[in-house]
């Protein structure tokens, strides 16, 4: 009974309905006015609020958690926004005066017989939403920067045969590679760099652009596969 006075209330085009549908409307979304300096001030409460409690989490709680499980100086550690996710077998070690996200994946590959490493250096930048997937060994070295959603994939998780993906087989080892992004290097948002490469020092990688080779120093590369386009020096 109920489910047809909606679909009704929806639906009739009576003007009994149309009336019906648009007070309940109100009843429904009801809006109330805004008094600038009453809701002005209780937005920068609001905020000031938001941003101690973010604060003391991040000192007090997800800092030393995540330190605890890592390697190397990691002094002057700058997480925000949570704690990274670690899964697999992985090993991290990490320099000093990094900046990371905690919207962040970190993971080893499970079927290898010796710890994966993930090795990250001084004055990196890992932004939202990043996800490293180590096959063997993946370095970021200093004063690298990653945007937003990159992706290194060290190893691809299925092997190339279908009837083994079926059988819920790992990946085979031919397909597991290091990656290695050397000092300088910029990943613009949304890059893929795949297993075996390594990207130059200096070199900046082109949003949305998926690395399958190596790039060399100092220049510019984007596409799909990732091309150089420029040189920088």
């Amino acid at each position: 009974m109920l489910v047809k006075m909606v679909y009704w209330v929806k639906n009739s085009e009576s003007d009994f309905g149309c009336f019906c549908r648009k007070w309940l409307k109100k009843i429904i979304n009801p809006q109330v006015p805004v008094i600038p300096f009453l809701h002005h001030a209780l937005f920068s409460l609001h905020i000031l609020l938001v941003n101690l409690i973010a604060d003391f989490l991040r000192i007090m709680y997800f800092t030393p958690l995540f330190k605890s499980q890592i390697k190397g100086s990691k002094s002057n550690l700058y997480l925000y926004s949570g704690m990274p996710l670690l899964l697999g077998n992985l090993e991290i070690t990490l320099g000093k005066d990094v900046r990371m996200s905690g919207i962040t994946t970190f993971c080893g590959r499970a079927c290898s017989t010796t710890k994966n490493q993930l090795i990250i250096g001084d004055n990196v930048d890992i932004g939202w939403q990043n996800s490293i997937s180590v096959g063997t060994k993946v370095i970021i070295e200093n004063d690298v920067r990653l945007a937003g959603k990159v992706f290194l994939a060290g190893y691809p998780g299925h092997p190339i045969d279908s009837v083994d993906r079926a059988a819920g087989k790992p990946d085979l080892d031919e397909q597991v590679g290091d990656i290695v992004i050397k000092q300088g290097a910029w990943l613009g948002t949304g890059v893929t760099v795949l297993a075996g490469v390594t990207i130059g020092c200096g070199t900046i990688i082109g949003a949305g652009s998926v690395v399958t080779k190596d790039i060399p120093d100092n220049c510019i590369a984007a596409g799909n596969p990732a091309r150089v386009v420029k040189s920088i020096k």
